[in-house]
């Protein structure tokens, strides 16, 4: 698999974790916010391994998006 694959497979996914939130009721929550919360959590620690990264997004609760989402709000100008 190359590293575009893997990307697009990744953005799939993060794709079908709003499409989970929008059926609960979150119906702006967009792959790439999911990306981006998932992706914050490894600033500090880099680019974790490829399961770990499957888990993390897979197991994304909406209250962490939904903190995530409003800090970052507080954080643009």
């Amino acid at each position: 698999m190359t590293e575009k694959e893997m990307s697009e497979e990744i953005f799939a996914l993060c794709e079908s974790k709003a499409e989970e939130f929008r059926w609960i009721g979150y119906e702006q929550v967009t792959g790439t916010d999911v990306w981006e919360c998932v992706q914050a959590r490894y600033i500090k620690s880099g680019e974790p391994l490829l399961h770990k990264l499957v888990n993390d997004i897979l197991s994304l609760k909406a209250t962490q998006l939904m903190n995530h989402l409003t800090m970052s709000a507080w954080k643009e100008p």
